[in-house]
């Protein structure tokens, strides 16, 4: 009996001793499959991260003296980084919330049955697929100082506008940020409304709730995650919008439309390192405040769906 216990013990340590051999080597082929993602990781963001912090905190990259926050304290009192800081804040306040709002209703919208609801999608997602350059021209048409809107306000006795060189030139690339990323929100938003269960939509009906009591209490809970990642990209989106604010002016475009990427771009183009590296690193840090706050707000407002 006393032999049978230690043979089945010696059988048990063997299993015990493979099956620790065996999650070794899993351990070890995982690594081998992470290490070129973790190295590409390392070589491309996180050493320039910390070359950028290093920048920030010298007074140039040839005597490489240590001055610590002076290059924060000069950027921050720079009247460039300042109107540039105020135009950026401004334009994603306003744009963001709206590009978001207001996929969210299109979407809405094309889930409850309307007429032309195919043409109306397409309306909205052909900007995806025009190019950038199509995009500049049509708005350079459109708000010209001899171009169409201002034609059309002619006919109601308005006067004639320079829009983008004119305190309104915030407001037309507002309009063109919406025009451009409206499309793709809407479909993100229409994936997510398809996900929700139908028999908690049903349930709730039965018991009478009216629209709006199913849309704060059950479908905002359900989109929480969508509305997360839809502000995280219109966020990221309004930082990009450089690029059409670029061609359709150029590198000192009009006050109302000085953003942050012509502020980096025009103290890259100086080669001051040391402003450009500092203020990344603000700009980085606000951003980081935000979608923290942002991943709180999902998580407080979505904890009853997940749970």
């Amino acid at each position: 009996m006393m032999r049978m216990q230690n043979i089945s013990g010696m059988k048990k340590a063997k299993m015990k001793k493979k099956g620790m051999r065996k999650d070794a080597w899993g351990r070890r082929l995982s690594f081998a499959f992470l290490s070129p993602s973790v190295m590409g990781v390392l070589l491309f963001f996180a050493v320039p991260f910390l070359v950028v912090v290093y920048y920030s905190m010298i007074d140039n990259p040839i005597s490489h003296k240590f001055v610590f926050l002076d290059n924060f304290i000069s950027v921050f009192n720079n009247s460039a980084f300042k109107q540039a800081a105020y135009n950026t804040l401004t334009f994603s306040v306003v744009a963001v919330p709206l590009a978001v709002l207001l996929s969210l209703g299109l979407a809405m919208l094309l889930e409850s049955k309307i007429p032309f609801k195919s043409q109306f999608r397409t309306f909205f997602l052909t900007p995806m697929m025009v190019p950038i350059a199509s995009v500049v021209l049509i708005w350079q048409v459109l708000f010209h100082y001899n171009g169409m809107v201002n034609d059309i306000l002619g006919l109601f006795g308005a006067d004639k506008v320079d829009w983008l060189k004119s305190e309104h030139a915030q407001v037309v690339i507002v309009v063109l940020f919406l025009w451009k990323n409206l499309g793709y929100n809407m479909i993100l938003f229409m994936a997510a409304l398809s996900s929700i269960p139908k028999d908690i939509l049903e349930v709730a009906v039965l018991e009478s709730a009216n629209a709006w009591q199913i849309f704060f209490h059950i479908k905002l809970r359900y989109l929480s995650s969508s509305l997360l990642f839809v502000t995280i990209m219109s966020l990221i989106n309004s930082f990009k919008v450089f690029r059409e604010i670029y061609l359709l002016t150029d590198d000192y475009p009009y006050n109302t439309v000085y953003m942050m990427q012509h502020f980096m771009n025009n103290t890259f183009a100086k080669l001051d390192y040391q402003k450009l590296s500092a203020a990344a690193i603000m700009m980085a840090g606000v951003m980081v405040v935000i979608i923290g706050i942002l991943f709180l707000a999902e998580n407080y407002f979505g904890r009853d769906v997940e749970g």
